[in-house]
């Protein structure tokens, strides 16, 4: 049995957590004076890692297009050595429309057009090529998917004169990739932050599925783990915006049946309601004070939690009101940490996404009173080198 462990001093938050396969993960934050509050950096040493945008032509003939019409596009770094026939797979982030005006404002970004993305992309963190900064994986092939969550990918339609079919989108790049040698794979790993991280867990076991069963295949979503559960302002802005999701996509009948069978299809969103289903093994990397859940855009128009959100100098009721979102969060994990073939990294920083960034999955940025990191435990997962 695994458990989750946790204690408050006045301090900061300190948080134990033993993974799957018996791992164990600390993770130290001082919530008061913001010692420990990461930020996203820009690397500017020079010597990042950095990937020309691929146009997948052939997709658009399947309809895997983008929300303007244009061809789906991703980032592709050829492995090396060791890592030569292993792959990983990234899922990007950026939210989902859920309205269908919502969906028109994105066909004029880089979220809806192909020929508004970044024609660079820094691959750092979990899609480094430093083995000091990602010691397992540098020299893997990696794959940034632009455009990965369900609003971004789309064929035709009559009704809204486009579609938000993920899996046309989906399965058009991953037969790319195989064409270009991931059909040769010994090892893939199916990553996603943010509504990327929600669809690794969604397309899992159709990504296991493409390989054969000599091929070790496991998923990880990064900050995906998103909750029904209340945000700051007291509100379920994520159900209500999944609710837009799923009506505008016409999700009803493309979520997992295990699901929808018993439950609305707005709750067979939620990853609670799901991820006990999933067959492949998986990793759910996340922060218990998930940036973006409990503080999404609008919800403080205030600013009242302004100093607890920048600088951790929370006041009493916020205090609790983050013990209760990170109780929510456990309770819903509960039965996931059970099976061995499963992991968890719970992590007390006040982000969202995780695994993409230097500044918190390099092990050489380990902060004081962290035992194992977040690359470390993903590879001791991955590779199941954990004792038990």
């Amino acid at each position: 049995m695994y458990a989750l462990l946790w204690c408050w001093s006045f301090t900061g938050l300190f948080l134990l957590s033993i993974l799957a396969n018996g791992v164990m993960g600390y993770d130290e934050m001082d919530l008061f004076n913001g010692t420990y509050v990461f930020h996203k950096q820009d690397d500017d040493d020079g010597d990042v890692l950095v990937v020309g945008l691929t146009l997948v032509q052939a997709a658009t003939a399947e309809g895997a297009v983008c929300l303007d019409g244009s061809m789906p596009g991703y980032h592709l770094y050829r492995g090396y050595g060791s890592g030569a026939n292993n792959w990983i797979i990234q899922l990007q982030g950026g939210a989902w429309c859920d309205s269908i005006e919502d969906c028109q404002n994105r066909k004029r970004s880089s979220y809806g057009s192909s020929t508004l993305m970044e024609k660079q992309l820094n691959f750092t963190g979990l899609l480094s090529n430093k083995a000091a900064e990602n010691p397992d994986f540098y020299n893997w092939n990696k794959y940034g998917i632009v455009m990965a969550h369900p609003s971004a990918v789309i064929a035709k339609t009559r009704r809204h004169n486009f579609s938000l079919e993920e899996s046309v989108y989906f399965l058009a790049v991953m037969e790319d990739l195989m064409a270009k040698g991931m059909c040769h794979a010994k090892q893939a790993l199916l990553n996603g932050c943010s509504s990327g991280g929600l669809s690794a867990i969604l397309r899992c076991d159709d990504f296991s599925s493409l390989f054969p069963s000599t091929t070790k295949v496991k998923c990880m979503s990064d900050a995906g783990f998103f909750l029904d559960a209340v945000d700051i302002s007291g509100a379920h802005s994520i159900r209500r915006m999944y609710s837009g999701v799923v009506n505008t996509q016409d999700l009803q009948n493309t979520l997992p049946r295990t699901c929808t069978s018993h439950l609305d299809p707005t709750s067979c969103l939620f990853p609670q309601n799901i991820i006990n289903q999933v067959k492949t093994p998986l990793f759910i990397l996340n922060s218990a004070f998930d940036s973006w859940q409990i503080e999404p855009p609008s919800a403080d128009p205030s600013g009242s939690w302004h100093n607890c959100s920048s600088s951790f100098k929370c006041n009493t009721s916020q205090m609790q009101f983050l013990e209760g979102f990170k109780m929510s969060m456990f309770d819903a994990l509960k039965t996931f940490s059970m099976s061995s073939k499963n992991g968890m990294y719970i992590s007390s920083r006040w982000a969202h996404c995780l695994a993409e960034r230097k500044d918190t999955w390099s092990p050489g940025n380990s902060q004081p009173g962290e035992d194992t990191g977040m690359a470390v435990a993903v590879g001791d997962w991955y590779f199941e080198r954990a004792k038990k």
